[in-house]
């Protein structure tokens, strides 16, 4: 998960399986800190800047992002759902991941339209100008002291407080009435992912390996891309979550989720369901069935570097078996490209 300058996804794959349990975005992009360090400033393509004094711990109602309220209806579905992820400079760059995360869009089957849809948020001053320079809708969203322009190293206090970002300005989403499907912009689009989102789950989560002979919550959960409805749990679900980073210093907020979610359910009465990896993959794991798979994550991946090398073979794979046709598909034998820098970067093969 998270806007990952490392891998907050390899440090969740390992708390899922070290302890028996799951970057964030990202984009964000990538993906909320509870102290906000000086204020923040919210800008969408055409807005000024303004800032606000700091904000205690507390509510999350007292931050004013200024803005959001009036962009959201110009990028929501009629559904009232949006798309997003999270940069910062550094994922900005031409040619690294957010450039990869758009094109998937444009290339995938039938979603350059879900683009509309997409609302991404940057995190320093010069993502967002590179930003607004290749997409319409984007926000500058400045909530902490921190520099985010620069890759973080992973699980450093810069890139726990840049991961915990998100969570406050999710919030906020959800309290303004919008349903959201937030991905980590280490990602690449196929199909769109909306129709395999359960009706009845409050929230819908990726997972680092899946199976379903297991209780559901018993797949490690992986919150590079999760789909939350806006309801009164799922809002009392988020403030629940950023309260309980407190309980576990020094954690990133998807090994946090992990250690809370029974007490989600429990406590909460939210319904949260596992997504399977055969249409949401990642480099945790994946399947070579390309006529299911919506999207892939570079989870289990450390390094921005070695990211966008292996999701541009992710990429071109994708371009070269639909370039083939009807027949050719279907004599099968497709096979990703195998992300050996990405699983060198953590010392990790799948048994």
């Amino acid at each position: 998960m998270g806007l990952g300058f490392g891998s907050k996804e390899a440090g969740g794959h390992a708390v899922s399986f070290l302890l028996g349990a799951a970057l964030p975005t990202a984009l964000l992009f990538l993906l909320a800190s509870d102290r906000l360090g000086e204020g923040l400033s919210s800008i969408s393509r055409s807005w000024g800047s303004g800032a606000v004094p700091p904000a205690g711990d507390g509510a999350i109602n007292e931050i004013i992002f200024r803005g959001l309220p009036e962009l959201l209806p110009k990028v929501a579905m009629e559904d009232r759902t949006v798309i997003i992820t999270s940069v910062n400079e550094a994922w900005a760059q031409p040619g690294s991941l957010l450039d990869l995360y758009l094109e998937s869009f444009r290339n995938g089957e039938d979603i350059a339209h879900l683009l509309n849809h997409l609302l991404v948020v940057a995190l320093d001053a010069r993502g967002f100008e590179r930003c607004k320079a290749v997409h319409p809708h984007c926000y500058f969203l400045n909530a902490t002291s921190v520099d985010m322009s620069s890759a973080k190293p992973f699980m450093s206090p810069d890139y726990l407080e840049l991961v915990w970002t998100k969570l406050t300005f999710q919030q906020r989403v959800l309290e303004l009435g919008y349903n959201f499907l937030f991905t980590d912009c280490d990602m690449v689009w196929f199909r769109n992912p909306f129709r395999h989102f359960p009706v009845y789950a409050d929230m819908s989560c990726s997972s680092d390996d899946f199976k379903p002979s297991r209780a559901p919550l018993d797949n490690p959960l992986n919150t590079g891309l999760y789909y939350m409805k806006s309801t009164n749990r799922t809002i009392q679900m988020m403030k629940y979550w950023r309260a309980a980073r407190e309980r576990f210093p020094g954690q990133h907020d998807q090994a946090v989720f992990v250690n809370i979610r029974h007490e989600l359910v429990s406590k909460l009465q939210v319904k949260i369901e596992p997504l399977e990896t055969v249409y949401f993959g990642g480099f945790c794991e994946y399947h070579d069935d390309p006529d299911k798979v919506c999207t892939i994550h570079a989870c289990c991946c450390i390094g921005l570097d070695i990211k966008v090398h292996d999701l541009k073979d992710v990429a071109a794979d994708w371009k070269n078996y639909t370039s083939l046709t009807p027949e050719q598909r279907h004599k099968g034998g497709f096979k990703w490209t195998y992300p050996t820098r990405c699983r060198d970067s953590m010392g990790w093969r799948r048994p």
